[in-house]
């Protein structure tokens, strides 16, 4: 396995991801750094070895914040945020797409007063964004299903879980998911 195929799950002090949408993931060599700056423990390992002229050790899998870092308490407005707080599915299609067939929409126009927060703005595919056009929603006849509104830092949170990465590995399981049910042993 190449070593950058290595990275590390980072955990907060309370062993909770420091985010899970994007996930929390250092390089092999940032956490090695990490490592021997004591900024950090080490809760699982690789099977995998790197090796120095004096020094060899397994690159961990896993490592935890010596320090707890809070959350931030109001999120970023940024595109991938909306997408993110509407879970990646058109307001006014309900279907669900890849971020790079999304747009955003402006609820009231932009040339009609409306403005770029977060309470005018929701996700919304190329089509309806498109058959919308420049209109109100009670002109074009098209509402948004959930309102545009400022989400917590905590939900958008609970929505990145519902969107694990392509790659995770066995040792990042039980950090990850620990309110799904548990398999009976």
């Amino acid at each position: 396995m190449p070593l950058e195929n290595c990275p590390a799950l980072v955990l907060n002090a309370d062993f909770r991801p420091l985010s899970y949408f994007p996930l929390s993931l250092w390089s092999w060599q940032d956490t090695v750094k990490a490592v021997f700056l004591g900024r950090v423990n080490i809760v699982s390992e690789y099977d995998r070895v790197i090796r120095s002229p004096t020094l060899e050790m397994r690159l961990p899998s896993v490592i935890s914040l010596k320090e707890f870092v809070p959350a931030e308490r109001r999120p970023a407005f940024t595109r991938f945020n909306v997408f993110l707080r509407d879970r990646f599915t058109c307001q006014y299609c309900g279907e669900a797409f890849p971020t790079h067939e999304l747009t955003f929409d402006h609820i009231v126009p932009r040339s009609r007063g409306g403005c770029t927060t977060w309470g005018n703005v929701v996700t919304a595919c190329s089509c309806c964004n498109l058959v919308k056009g420049n209109r109100t929603p009670a002109e074009a006849r098209m509402f948004p299903r959930i309102g545009a509104f400022e989400p917590s830092a905590q939900l958008l949170q609970e929505n990145g879980r519902a969107f694990p990465p392509n790659f995770l590995h066995e040792s990042w399981r039980d950090f990850l998911y620990w309110d799904s049910e548990l398999d009976p042993v």
